[in-house]
């Protein structure tokens, strides 16, 4: 139900959470993690007037921070796996394209069911615009379902990709890294304490050797990283990623990242901290290879350079290890063998969003719309002699956005359903990538 005021929100607080001289105060948590919550994260994100969705976006922080509930960086995690006293897993960091409230929740679910800690949110820069979620929206629904299912601790929120256009950095350099440098200034208000540059898609290839084609990367990254440096909030450093190989490109070298990492450091100079991770190149796409019939192609991942990357980033550079991206439409199988070659963090995005359009929960009536929406609006994307099930799985993604209400809004049972079977896929991937029990090592090194 939309609140007409910031008063009728807080009202809606009584009994439970009140504000006292800036701090809230919740005196019924149970009472909390009610109707109110789910009344709060729905006039954060569909409330009409601005100032009441913020109002609703800053009670949900603060009533989250008197329960103990804190975004946070994974910086201090990494740095103990980069000093090789933390091991054994890999973190899944997850990207949410809609249902952002339930998914959230379907996820600490899962974790507490696998008594995990070290598993991130995130939200790509190119998923930001088609999906319609700004960085103060996605946090607010997270850290409102860290409240509803009781989650105590730092929760992790990431912003993925956050990548230099390369045709637009070509055509005004300064103006390109200003507007990611804005992105970004949004997205650590927001709570975003995690964030990864990719300036890997100005990689100039032609250049004649290793150093000369990755200098306009190692250039970008550490330009931001100290913009990042700068501004982030008193007693955080937030956990900065690199990236040297575009997905879905050639595999990456040792050459590249020592190239990359050697430059990068160079302009730090040892008076900034630097990256905690670096993503590399291993023989995925994102969303996998689409076949005519609408089926995804396997994919052979290269361990044996996710294996020796890991090696080298921790062991010359004190890194957590390197990043694999577009792992979520890989066989079941493969995830096991992420953390046996050492690999810090895998993404995860498309395969979720398949599980709900997939699913027989979600409805198909509205499906039928928003196929039906993306053939009409998208049309200009359409590849000659692309099937329309190949269209459609390339598109699908943009329905988010557009359609966000309503698929908010899809019939409980429909959602409960589709829930179940996000958490069980969850609950899989937590054992898969040995993320499990880490409840500990997160108190410990991050609090």
């Amino acid at each position: 139900m939309e609140l007409k005021s910031t008063g009728e929100l807080h009202d809606s607080l009584k009994g439970a959470a009140r504000e006292k001289a800036g701090r809230f105060d919740v005196k019924d948590p149970a009472l909390l993690r009610g109707e109110i919550i789910d009344g709060l994260i729905y006039n954060a994100v569909f409330n009409n007037d601005a100032g009441a969705r913020d109002e609703a976006r800053r009670i949900i922080r603060g009533s989250a921070r008197a329960l103990g509930i804190e975004c946070a960086s994974i910086q201090r995690l990494y740095e103990a796996m980069g000093r090789g006293e933390c091991s054994g897993f890999t973190v899944p960091a997850v990207n949410i394209r809609g249902l952002t409230y339930d998914t959230a929740r379907a996820m600490f679910r899962a974790a507490h069911k696998n008594r995990s800690a070290a598993f991130i949110f995130e939200i790509a820069k190119s998923e930001i615009g088609y999906t319609g979620q700004r960085p103060g929206e996605y946090s607010a629904a997270v850290v409102a379902a860290a409240i509803k299912e009781g989650f105590h601790g730092p929760v992790f929120i990431q912003g993925d990709h956050f990548q230099i256009n390369a045709k637009k950095y070509a055509q005004d350099k300064s103006a390109e890294i200003n507007a990611l440098k804005s992105l970004i200034a949004e997205a650590i208000e927001a709570g975003f304490f995690n964030v990864d540059i990719d300036a890997s898609t100005i990689v100039d290839l032609s250049k004649p050797d290793v150093d000369c084609q990755q200098r306009p990367n190692y250039e970008t990254t550490a330009a931001l990283t100290l913009f990042i440096r700068e501004r982030q909030p008193e007693g955080v450093t937030v956990s900065i990623g690199g990236e040297i190989g575009e997905v879905g490109g050639r595999n990456s070298t040792e050459a590249e990242l020592r190239a990359f990492m050697d430059g990068y450091l160079g302009i730090l100079g040892g008076n900034f901290k630097g990256i905690s991770k670096i993503s590399v190149q291993t023989g995925t796409s994102h969303g996998g290879v689409v076949l005519p019939d609408g089926t995804i192609a396997k994919v052979k991942v290269d361990f044996d350079t996710i294996e020796r990357l890991s090696n080298v980033s921790r062991e010359a550079y004190g890194l957590a290890g390197v990043v694999q991206h577009g792992a979520s439409t890989l066989p079941d199988e493969a995830f096991d063998i992420f953390p046996k070659k050492g690999a810090a963090e895998v993404h995860l995005a498309t395969g979720f969003q398949n599980l709900l359009y997939d699913s027989p929960a979600f409805p198909q009536d509205l499906k039928k719309e928003i196929y039906a929406y993306l053939t009409e609006k998208c049309a200009d994307e359409r590849k000659e002699k692309e099937t329309d099930e190949q269209f459609i799985y390339k598109t699908r993604k943009k329905g988010f956005g557009p359609f966000k209400e309503k698929i908010w809004n899809i019939p409980a049972e429909n959602r409960q359903r589709l829930m179940r079977e996000l958490e069980e896929r969850f609950d899989l991937l937590f054992r898969k990538l040995n993320a499990v029990n880490t409840v500990g090592a997160v108190k410990k090194w991050v609090g």
